[in-house]
């Protein structure tokens, strides 16, 4: 469970929705690209951890994507099938997932793990990823970078016990891409990372939108882990 969330902080004041919304439509339009040309599925099951309200139809829609989502919140998982967003669900917790081993094509952790890497070490986590996965399958983790300058400032302000007043929770860890990729060898994924974007939601958006012409060099192996978000995408060998 996320740590609660502390709307009143400094970042949130100075920030307006439409600025915000620059990034996410960004983030979104990136993460589909990505997944296309790296992940070119045409169907298959999605296991997404930790939906929330969000379950990742932008990435595996309808009717050929059949996504059962998990989260530690039953209401949230009771509405997105009630609305249809989720085609199964259930209420249970990372790490304890009530499900039988090569049971899903994909399972996705959309900003998940590093409210996970707060309370504890990812690897068992992951290691049931991989165990969930069907040979040829692929787990993906999108998440907060800690090579970026963002990232590196939000550590740091998590580390002098100011992230809530700062950024609104303590548990917004930047993840380490190195960290990752060996999170991921060692349950014995094929992993490789992307940035999905440099820019950052708070920025003014023609500032964002100029850093928008660097997210094409994202998948470069040397630029890939100073990404303000990455994408980890870690197959496992059929």
């Amino acid at each position: 469970m996320s740590e609660p969330y502390q709307p009143d902080n400094l970042l949130d004041r100075r920030s307006d929705p439409e600025t915000l919304q620059v990034h996410y439509d960004q983030e979104y339009r990136r993460e589909r690209a990505l997944l296309e040309r790296r992940l070119p599925l045409r169907g298959g099951d999605v296991l997404s951890v930790g939906c929330g309200w969000h379950p990742g139809r932008h990435l595996f829609p309808k009717p050929a994507f059949r996504i059962t989502g998990v989260d530690l919140d039953g209401a949230k998982v009771n509405h997105l099938l009630e609305s249809g967003e989720l085609d199964a669900g259930t209420t249970a917790r990372a790490g304890e997932l009530p499900y039988e081993p090569r049971s899903f094509d994909v399972v996705l952790y959309r900003l998940v793990l590093h409210h996970i890497a707060y309370q504890g070490p990812l690897g068992p986590v992951l290691a049931e990823g991989a165990r969930l996965l069907r040979p040829g399958g692929a787990l993906i983790a999108v998440e907060p970078g800690l090579w970026h300058p963002v990232g590196a400032g939000l550590a740091l302000a998590n580390r002098l016990r100011l992230g809530t007043s700062i950024h609104g929770t303590p548990d917004d860890v930047p993840l380490s891409p190195r960290s990752l990729e060996r999170a991921a060898r060692a349950a014995g994924l094929e992993p490789e990372l992307h940035a999905v974007t440099y820019g950052w939601r708070r920025l003014p958006p023609r500032v964002q939108r100029a850093l928008h012409s660097l997210d094409p060099l994202g998948s470069r192996r040397a630029l890939a882990p100073f990404g303000h978000t990455l994408m980890l995408i870690a197959r496992r060998p059929r």
